[in-house]
């Protein structure tokens, strides 16, 4: 049909059909798959939409109508009316909102028992999913075989397609007097003026708080969640615009809706909250949130059922309401702990095996679901099954990573927010230098920092004596300050991901000694390849091997590049820290700490002591084969895009590294020199004040003309041993034990 016809008007052919408000036809006259909607003229200027359905008791050329409805277009049996198809406008007609009066259809049936709004919003979605809707218009309205109600279309709001797009709104929402819903249309009840129906819930009237899926104005602030509003709005962009539209109109683009997401990334970093906001955001049933853990059972065939229970309520609401029904969300927190990869596990039972293909069968089986939402969370995406990550599954897999600065601030102020509307927070905190100060911490680690400045700030107040006493008086004028957060930082919070301060200052304790040119060459060439990291966009991965004779000061020098590189991320791996370690215990912890620099945006490792790490022996050539491997993988490994790495490796033995083929795989070199001469020595004797001033003139008369080869490590340790010494032998005992050590040629 694809013009005007006239037609009669009759009564609805049953109770069940006059309860979907739609106008009802004979399956002969309009074919209700083409045609869902009809314009009704009853006069040259009166004219109603209805939405369709079709039923063999109504005659061919008759339309039937329930009494509301012949009530709100002043219809009656056998009236002859104009009859045309009615298109939608997907611009201008979508509804965002609307706000319906509701009464007892029969007044003098009323009871005291409350209506619950928000049950009531999501029963009227699923009834009537993507149907028209007009100003004014009268329905019939059925929940939960409770009386029966009187609705009447009060004020429609129409969406905008530019936010349902993903774009930003145009101004304030439009008022539309005619529009097609949306299964995630915003419902909104208001009991009639004088009705004594009694309506409860969020969803009630102009109190209503509840937030749409399409509300522009959402706000991370108040939902706690800061430093992710780019991946929130990724994931709105991937999981949810489809769900917005009407199912015909995405029907028409044959999109398909996305049914799992998975969020990864270090611990605390948000992703446990940004799925609960999730669920809080959409217009959907209440989320299952459920612990991986928890779905498993010692008994045979109960993980699965287990399994199959989250999925019971989604199947029910799919058959009865088919694409009306609501959305369903699922969370697995730690979902690695039931999706390991298949075969992986050793147990005889194989219940991972089985819990795995029960979720694959439920996600994308042959009876697929379009009505579930399944949000994934771990700290481990390299132990699921790469089954349950293709399209059609997990498909939408976002990395939660530590905030950047403005991120950080965003975190800092959810926190603090509350001290500083009650007074409690000190005029001298500045949160973007706090951000600053707190490089790669987490959400969770910024959270606990402020926790902790807030302790130190309250701990004042203690009184300390026989008993503890709290003095009430300062507790009212007290507030958190700088140096509260100051002390935090130094004592109580220190980040995952960070700086390992302790192990740095423990290789350069003594400082830096500048002897001569052989170091400033050193530290000039550290200071390029560190700019080189942090500016250079071709080449994220810069490797810089130190080499040079054992006791040089490799180690010392390599911590302080890492240390002035100011990066976020600067850890040291060191034999020292994996004594005892098997071969592969210690690759796992190698890889570990690789895997920790790739989350931050510029880190910078420095890999000590290449050949102890490699367990070298002399005798008989014996090295670790596993662990030289998982080495050459790792120095040569690309960060992730948007990373940048420096790597500063250390070794006593570069003739060793050469016949591994490893020298090849770091792009500068760099060789750290013993002191060679007397003016080198002299350099250190000055700057550690070990000497007066003649003894280093007599020292440097005994020592012209002599070959001196010494690192600055064991020049240290000969020289502490010489401060002992009483002043009259200090120079011929020192002048004996660098003979003794072969770092003076005594001829």
């Amino acid at each position: 049909m694809s013009h005007t016809r006239i037609m009669r008007v009759t009564h609805c052919p049953t109770d069940a059909l006059s309860l979907t408000n739609c106008a009802i036809v004979c399956p002969v006259d309009l074919d209700v798959n083409k045609i869902k909607h009809v314009l009704v003229k009853t006069n040259p200027s009166a004219s109603f939409v209805f939405s369709l359905r079709a039923h063999k008791d109504v005659k061919q050329g008759h339309v039937g109508f329930s009494l509301p409805q012949r009530k709100w277009a002043i219809l009656s049996i056998n009236q002859e009316i104009d009859v045309a198809p009615y298109r939608f406008d997907p611009n201008t007609q979508y509804i965002a909102r609307i706000t319906l009066e509701v009464d007892f259809l029969q007044k003098k049936s009323t009871t005291t028992e409350p209506y619950d709004t928000d049950k009531m919003a999501l029963e009227f979605n699923q009834q009537y999913g993507q149907q028209a809707f007009t100003v004014g218009q009268q329905l019939v309205f059925s929940f939960a075989s409770k009386k029966l109600l009187g609705l009447v279309v009060k004020d429609i709001e129409a969406a905008d397609v530019a936010v349902l797009k993903g774009g930003k709104a145009k101004g304030k929402p439009a008022k539309i007097n005619i529009g097609l819903s949306m299964p995630n249309t915003e419902i909104i009840f208001e009991k009639a003026e004088s009705s004594a129906v009694n309506l409860t819930g969020k969803s009630k009237g102009q109190s209503g708080v509840r937030q749409s899926i399409i509300n522009p104005d959402w706000d991370f602030k108040k939902m706690g969640i800061g430093g992710l509003d780019k991946e929130f709005s990724d994931i709105f962009r991937r999981a949810f615009a489809s769900r917005v539209f009407p199912p015909e109109f995405v029907e028409q683009i044959g999109a398909k809706h996305v049914k799992g997401i998975l969020l990864f990334g270090p611990p605390g970093t948000g992703k446990t909250l940004m799925a609960r906001t999730i669920g809080k955001m959409l217009n959907a049933r209440e989320p299952q949130i459920v612990n991986g853990p928890e779905i498993l059972n010692k008994y045979v065939g109960e993980s699965e059922a287990n399994i199959r229970k989250l999925f019971a309520a989604a199947e029910e609401e799919q058959k009865r309401c088919g694409m009306n029904s609501g959305l369903h969300i699922i969370i697995f927190d730690e979902i690695d702990a039931i999706c390991k990869q298949r075969g992986s596990m050793t147990s005889g039972t194989g219940v991972h095996d089985t819990v795995v293909n029960q979720l694959l069968a439920k996600i994308d089986g042959v009876e697929q679901l379009n009505n579930i939402l399944i949000i994934g969370m771990t700290n481990r995406r390299d132990l699921m099954d790469e089954a349950l990550l293709r399209p059609g599954r997990l498909e939408v897999q976002m990395e939660i990573g530590l905030p950047n600065e403005h991120g950080r601030i965003q975190i800092f102020e959810i926190y603090v927010s509350k001290m500083r509307n009650n007074g409690k927070l000190s005029k001298g905190v500045d949160v973007n230098e706090l951000a600053t100060q707190t490089k790669n911490f987490s959400g969770a680690e910024i959270e606990g920092l402020v926790r902790a400045a807030t302790s130190m700030a309250m701990n004042r107040l203690i009184k300390a004596s026989s008993k503890v006493e709290v003095d009430y008086e300062a507790a009212e004028a007290m507030q958190v300050g700088t140096e509260d957060f100051e002390l935090a930082l130094e004592n109580d919070i220190k980040p995952a991901f960070g700086i390992s301060s302790e192990s740095f200052e423990r290789y350069i304790m003594n400082g830096i000694i500048d002897w001569g040119e052989p170091v400033q060459r050193v530290l000039e060439d550290g200071e390029l390849v560190v700019k080189q990291t942090r500016q250079s966009d071709r080449v994220p991965l810069v490797s810089l091997l130190m080499e040079g004779p054992p006791g040089s000061g490799k180690t010392a020098l390599a911590a302080r590049m890492a240390m002035e590189s100011e990066f976020p991320f600067v850890k040291i791996c060191s034999p020292e820290d994996m004594v005892g370690f098997s071969e592969f215990a210690k690759c796992q912890a190698i890889k570990k700490i690789f895997e920790d620099a790739y989350k931050s945006q510029l880190s910078c490792i420095v890999v000590d002591d290449i050949e102890r790490l490699l367990d070298y022996v002399q005798m008989g050539n014996r090295f670790s084969n596993l662990v030289l491997q998982a080495l050459l993988v790792l120095l040569k490994k690309t960060p992730p895009k948007g990373r940048r790495l420096l790597i500063i490796g250390t070794t006593s033995r570069r003739d060793v590294l050469q016949e591994m083929e490893m020298v090849s795989t770091f792009n500068t070199h760099i060789h750290v020199s013993n002191l060679s001469n007397g003016e080198h020595l002299m350099s250190v004797l000055q700057t550690l004040d070990c000497f007066t001033q003649d003894e280093r003139v007599r020292l440097a008369s005994k020592l012209e003309g002599k070959r001196l080869w010494i690192g600055i490590k064991k020049l240290i340790v000969l020289l502490e041993m010489v401060r002992q010494t009483d002043p009259g032998y200090r120079v011929p005992k020192f002048l004996s034990l660098m003979e003794e050590e072969g770092g003076l040629d005594p001829s």
